[in-house]
């Protein structure tokens, strides 16, 4: 019997590392809802998290790393990247205990090096996983894109640069038998640095049906668009090339455009002019997103660098349409699920938004395409399209000389040059 057949016919025995709280906010709510579907998938999981925010379904074991009963540790005062690599370590001692009872391991970037080389020398398979794009390439393009801005992030900023933290997760990235990459934008960031595509193992994100769902109701005719932005306000989502559109469209004169999240000060500075227009409404850090959404049209993303943006599918699950850059994940499908367009064209956005304020069949049509594709992109989906990259991951590592056979090289016509994802040159200033 193949690998490939013995991999596929058992349930899988996979360990989950998470160096943070499972459950909690941004990423820590993703890697919850990966073992939501993870577990739905029929996985047989063994979850360390640092410590856990939510309940995870019946059957997952879970061992908290940095929590045991009301005691936890304080990540103010050791600091999270120490706490992060007592972590790491902690994972990487326990599975010299379960050598030849785990499948497969999953971590997760800066809590991931000393688990990675445990799991060499036990010779198990890994998957980094990768939320956004290389970070040497997020780095480089949020840097650039400030420095045009003339806005300085502060030293602590989680896209400011560190060598430190970027030479550890380049050694993670070498360490991995394969990188888990949630969107084609990722993997070609990965290619442009010299990755090979047998390194790179593709997956998504997902949405929860129970809360992001349309209004039964029919919208009401209205004369303005409505257009939402949701997520944190930096530089690197793009925001002020959104602003930029949408003072040119005449939607401007009577729709609204709705800002949900909170301000890196600086950058909220330097877009001031713009945020004080009547039709703009900043409305800070929301709790209420799903009910936005679904009285919304338009849902805007135009990040210049991005992983997947879970507010894509978030929205096209809500009746929301998106208008996505290139950046973002291709479940934004041109023209049948949304809009797209590249990175900094203002001058497309403008015309986007002006396309839908002046056509309403053609954004009931998006709004159609992106419902009809919601079945396909629940976090359940995503949980079984994540178990076959851990099927394929281990097959190929089982069977290394048959996998490199199928290599894809970085010279292929697949790996498009990342020039096409940098600000254009003619962009408003």
């Amino acid at each position: 019997m193949s690998s490939s057949m013995v991999a596929s016919n058992k349930q899988l025995r996979v360990v989950y590392s998470f160096p943070l709280r499972l459950g909690a906010s941004r990423i820590c709510y993703t890697a919850w809802q990966q073992v939501n579907g993870l577990a739905a998938a029929g996985m047989n999981l063994l979850v360390y998290p640092a410590s856990l925010g939510r309940a995870v379904p019946a059957g997952v074991r879970v061992s908290q790393t940095l929590e045991w009963g009301r005691v936890r540790v304080p990540y103010r005062i050791l600091g999270t990247m120490r706490a992060i690599a007592l972590h790491d370590r902690i994972v990487a001692r326990r599975m010299e205990k379960l050598a030849g009872s785990i499948d497969l391991i999953h971590v997760w970037s800066l809590g991931a090096e000393e688990t990675l080389k445990a799991a060499i020398r036990l010779g198990i398979p890994t998957v980094l996983e990768r939320p956004n794009a290389h970070t040497r390439f997020a780095y480089e393009i949020v840097q650039k894109e400030c420095e045009r801005l003339g806005i300085s992030l502060p030293p602590d900023h989680e896209h400011a640069y560190n060598a430190a933290r970027l030479q550890k997760e380049e050694e993670e990235y070498r360490l991995a038998t394969r990188l888990l990459c949630p969107s084609e934008f990722v993997v070609k960031t990965f290619l442009e640095k010299g990755f090979r595509r047998d390194q790179l193992a593709r997956h998504i994100y997902g949405y929860d049906e129970s809360v992001y769902f349309p209004d039964p109701r029919p919208k009401a005719a209205a004369a303005g668009l409505t257009m939402l932005f949701v997520g944190v306000c930096a530089v690197r989502k793009g925001l002020h090339y959104a602003l930029e559109a949408w003072l040119k469209s005449p939607a401007s004169k009577e729709g609204t455009f709705l800002i949900a999240g909170e301000f890196l000060p600086a950058y909220r500075e330097r877009l001031q002019p713009m945020l004080s227009h009547p039709s703009v409404q900043v409305l800070g850090h929301r709790n209420d997103v799903p009910e936005l959404m679904r009285k919304s049209d338009l849902l805007i993303l135009p990040s210049i660098e991005e992983g997947f943006g879970l507010v894509i599918t978030e929205a096209m699950s809500s009746g929301c349409v998106p208008l996505a850059s290139e950046a973002c994940t291709e479940l934004c499908d041109h023209m049948k699920t949304g809009l797209v367009h590249r990175v900094g064209d203002v001058d497309t956005i403008a015309e986007q938004i002006t396309m839908l304020h002046r056509d309403r069949v053609l954004l009931a049509k998006l709004r159609a395409g992106g419902l009809e594709l919601c079945p396909e992109i629940t976090w359940t989906a995503a949980g079984k399209r994540l178990a076959e990259a851990y099927r394929e991951t281990i097959d190929a590592y089982r069977q290394p000389v048959a996998s490199s056979q199928n290599l894809t090289p970085v010279t292929d016509t697949d790996s498009l040059k990342l020039e096409q994802y940098t600000p254009l040159d003619g962009a408003s200033r």
